[in-house]
């Protein structure tokens, strides 16, 4: 069993077995920033974080719960998860974080939904930027510091990104803090082993968030091209073959992207490469750059 469901039944099991679904999402989110806290410069709590309809939540953490019913650990009502394994989970996680678990039930555990909701909009008043009920439960201060923190640039940026290495909701943030609003898949075959990157669930999770999702494989490598790349000058042949036989032949997809860009100010072209130089969208990016009528800034984030 991976160790961070671990966490969810442990947490679940000092609830007495059963949580409802939006507590146990915040409560989640307080450990997890503890733990991230805790932890080396750099390292991640065992789950990241959206903002969201009723504030901070992990589709992560949804989908491990959704296997762990199918997998009859948990019970699913339309409000609530129950704990119906017997395992003392307790007993199974790290020391260190079985103390932010108690730490996390001891300061909140107390707390309604609602309480710990206002409680996460007003101290962390980013995850509360998508929420649908804001308005209902902070005071118009409050509400002004959560339209603050709403992330707003009007400079006109080609944003490239690469979901290696990170979550989903990671990158989903990073898409957010640039306030990007379109959102172009460059890869020629859209699937990915990696939970949440498949086109349809890359689809929803960003359309879910405000953030238009395009999909462009006319502009991407197919997969038999891009065997034996181990080291740079094996991607370096790769992308001198895209160049001249892809990117010259493209140029009208190219560009509809740069007709997005003009038109929606922020957009991001996305593949799996952390590494921009071992990722075509560079060579994309460049190519746009010297369509007529571009000037604008391209950053890689």
């Amino acid at each position: 069993m991976f160790y961070r469901r671990k966490i969810i039944l442990a947490l679940l099991q000092l609830f007495d077995g059963q949580l409802d679904k939006i507590r146990l999402q915040k409560l989640l989110f307080l450990f997890s920033l503890k733990q991230s806290k805790a932890l080396p410069t750099g390292k991640a709590g065992v789950y990241d974080f959206v903002p969201y309809k009723y504030g901070c939540y992990s589709y992560s953490a949804n989908a491990d719960l959704t296997t762990m019913v199918s997998k009859g650990l948990l019970a699913e009502s339309q409000k609530h998860f129950n704990k119906l394994d017997k395992t003392d989970y307790l007993k199974l996680i790290k020391s260190d974080d079985l103390k932010l678990l108690l730490q996390v039930k001891a300061e909140y555990g107390k707390m309604s939904s609602k309480v710990l909701m206002k409680h996460t909009y007003i101290n962390y008043p980013f995850y509360a930027t998508k929420s649908e009920i804001a308005g209902d439960i902070l005071t118009e201060t409050e509400l002004q510091k959560v339209k603050a923190a709403q992330p707003k640039n009007n400079e006109t940026v080609l944003f490239t990104i690469g979901y290696e290495g990170i979550s989903l909701e990671e990158y989903l943030v990073r898409l957010l803090k640039k306030d990007v609003k379109v959102l172009i898949d460059v890869r020629n075959n859209p699937l990915s082993m990696k939970y949440g990157f498949s086109k349809s669930q890359l689809k929803r999770y960003c359309e879910n968030l405000g953030i238009k999702y395009v999909h462009m494989p006319e502009v991407g490598i197919q997969s038999e091209q891009r065997q034996e790349l181990n080291t740079q000058t094996d991607y370096d042949k790769l992308f001198a073959v895209y160049r001249k036989h892809n990117l010259t032949k493209t140029i009208d997809s190219q560009t509809q992207i740069l007709n997005l860009l003009i038109e929606n100010k922020r957009i991001a072209l996305t593949c799996f490469e952390a590494n921009i130089c071992q990722c075509h969208r560079k060579h994309l990016a460049e190519a746009i750059e010297t369509l007529p009528g571009f000037e604008y800034k391209v950053e890689h984030i």
